[in-house]
């Protein structure tokens, strides 16, 4: 088959190890076996950089957290979750400076948040921090911009911010390295990824898109009995191997839409710390392919 008989599809993710089976089938040649040159982005700024490039037209999919995409489908970006992809929750860990003086969670309270973006995961899970420590979210909140891991480190590093959200197991060899050292963890109270696609793509290339979802679905479900996966791993991403058998203990793939009470338990969340105006209808938020 030739390239330009080939259906071209973007799709945006984090560079974490949660991603490595679109990778993997990727490597394989999965996606152009089936006639779909599917090209893979990486999002260093995560969640709200892949909200813009949505928006945008940049990419077609996105690997997405879960909260941060559905606080950004109520404020307009033309999109849909097509599915979960990782069901288990994700787990924030608190970083601050290796050398800094803050010693527990209730020593940042009031100080300054490093976030990648407004409306990043980052951003949203210091309202779930604050609230689960009983703060006051309008005055204990502060917020420095600082794009993405790298500028985490140079930002608590040079003190311009003061503590950093950020999935424990990837911030792990900067703590290891002396770099950051972990005050806390904070779980997402919900699946933490899901698959969302724009509704333009959806309309023009539903074959495509399920397509897609059945070459990863068939990927994940058996992730975990990949041989050596847990090596091929810690190779990656640079992590210790027990580490990474610890991270793949505690999560699961999901290979399913999101449910409608999981959808309405986020959005009670966001709205209770009024990071969205209204709660939207299930149907408003999902695709039903």
């Amino acid at each position: 088959m030739s390239k330009k008989d080939l259906r071209h599809v973007r799709i945006g993710g984090v560079p974490e190890h949660f991603n490595l089976a679109w990778y993997l089938t990727l490597k394989n040649g999965e996606y152009r076996k089936e006639g779909i040159n599917l090209r893979w982005e990486d999002y260093h700024g995560g969640t709200g950089q892949m909200c813009k490039a949505l928006r945008n037209g940049e990419i077609d999919l996105a690997v997405i957290l879960t909260e941060g995409i559905i606080k950004d489908i109520i404020d307009g970006n033309p999109s849909k979750i097509v599915q979960t992809f990782v069901q288990s929750p994700l787990v924030w860990g608190i970083h601050v400076a290796a050398d800094s003086n803050f010693e527990t969670i209730n020593d940042i309270k009031g100080t300054r948040a490093a976030i990648s973006r407004f409306g990043s995961g980052s951003h949203l899970m210091a309202y779930v921090n604050a609230q689960n420590n009983a703060w006051d979210l309008a005055k204990d909140l502060k917020f420095e911009v600082i794009k993405n891991l790298d500028g985490a480190i140079e930002g608590l590093t040079n003190k311009s911010a003061d503590y950093f959200m950020w999935e424990k197991f990837t911030t792990k060899p900067l703590v290891d390295n002396g770099i950051f050292r972990r005050i806390g963890n904070c779980p997402s109270p919900w699946p933490c990824f899901v698959i969302a696609a724009t509704e333009d793509f959806i309309k023009s290339e539903k074959s495509t898109l399920k397509t897609i979802l059945k070459i990863i679905n068939n990927t994940t479900v058996e992730f975990k009995d990949i041989p050596s996966i847990d090596r091929t791993i810690a190779n990656r991403y640079n992590q210790k191997l027990e580490d990474v058998q610890e991270w793949l203990s505690a999560t699961e793939w999901s290979q399913a839409l999101i449910d409608e009470d999981t959808i309405n338990k986020v959005q009670d969340q966001l709205s209770e710390l009024k990071i969205i105006p209204e709660k939207w209808d299930y149907n408003k938020l999902i695709k039903k392919l």
